[in-house]
């Protein structure tokens, strides 16, 4: 795996988090425990912070990154991924909250200074645009996204089950898997 340190900080999580050889931590990323990072994700934490919530997954080749700060936005926007989160594949993150038990679906792309309320589901390719919020309890699709309707109670559920699954999985990962060169 590649973790890098940047302008003397380096990425802080501990021996229960997987990271994918193949993936690259830089700079100011904190991994909370039992989260998992897949093949191929980048998460660059150099010109503001990433932090990454307990049990959340961010799956293969999805892109995490921040804005800086500047005198328009003294904060700028970091990236803050809550618990219980599912990033799935080729999902982009840019400066965005994504609070607990969301899953983002594949090749979504989320935007600066968006918030994501608790229990969200985001439909597979969906924008979200700049500084939107979007509300707990909803599915939410298209480009841009938009409101499509109540969560199910058996979708509410799946939100802390599909983290589940990847902790699972990513025990397995770090007992089985064997780097063959």
């Amino acid at each position: 795996m590649s973790i890098r340190s940047f302008k003397g900080i380096t990425p802080k999580f501990d021996d229960s988090v997987y990271i994918d050889p193949t993936s690259v931590i830089v700079g100011d990323v904190s991994i909370g425990k039992d989260a998992s990072i897949w093949p191929f994700v980048s998460a660059r934490g150099d010109v503001n912070s990433i932090s990454i919530g307990e049990r959340s997954n961010i799956q293969d080749n999805s892109v995490l990154h921040v804005t800086h700060k500047n005198a328009a936005n003294p904060n700028g926007y970091p990236l803050i991924i809550g618990n219980d989160v599912t990033v799935g594949h080729k999902v982009m993150l840019h400066g965005c909250t994504i609070k607990d038990r969301v899953l983002v679906g594949m090749g979504a792309i989320v935007l600066d200074g968006v918030v994501i309320e608790s229990d969200v589901m985001i439909g597979a390719g969906s924008l979200v645009p700049p500084n939107k919020e979007l509300e707990s309890g909803y599915l939410y699709v298209g480009s841009p996204v938009k409101q499509k309707r109540a969560l199910t109670e058996a979708e509410r559920a799946f939100l802390t089950k599909s983290a589940s699954n990847y902790v699972e999985n990513k025990i397995a990962y770090i007992e089985e898997v064997e780097v063959v060169r």
